[in-house]
């Protein structure tokens, strides 16, 4: 069973930072693509960030460009996102998911495996 837990949400204010990391298992994330994706209440989920299965390569919404930055740690089979400079409009549930193409996409469907999401809350 394969399983992307996602942890590190939490109420922040504007302007701080906030770590999301996403655990796999049964599956090894370094076999794949892994995304960041958010959905504030009566939104569409979008896209956020993205990296390759190589982890060179990595794409991100033109809303947090320069803000966040997404990595991944192998050995501990885990994927972060790192926020910096949260504005409100970040207010989300942020999710994980894991694109076994291995090349990354900004299209959720691409995605084959996904976590239960994380609440992040950004106060002005």
């Amino acid at each position: 069973q394969v399983q992307l837990v996602e942890s590190g949400g939490g109420l922040v204010q504007a302007g701080d930072s906030l770590r999301l990391s996403c655990a796999a298992s049964g599956r090894t994330i370094s076999d794949n693509a892994m995304g960041w994706f958010r959905q504030a209440p009566g939104k569409e989920r979008e896209f956020v960030a993205t990296i390759n299965r190589s982890s060179d390569s990595t794409y991100y919404a033109d809303s947090v460009k320069g803000r966040f930055t997404i990595s991944r740690d192998n050995a501990k089979n885990t994927v972060y996102l790192q926020m910096n400079s949260l504005k409100p409009e970040d207010t989300a549930v942020y999710y994980c998911g894991a694109d076994l193409t291995g090349w990354g996409s900004t299209s959720q469907g691409r995605y084959t495996y996904w976590g239960q999401g994380t609440q992040d809350t950004v106060s002005s």
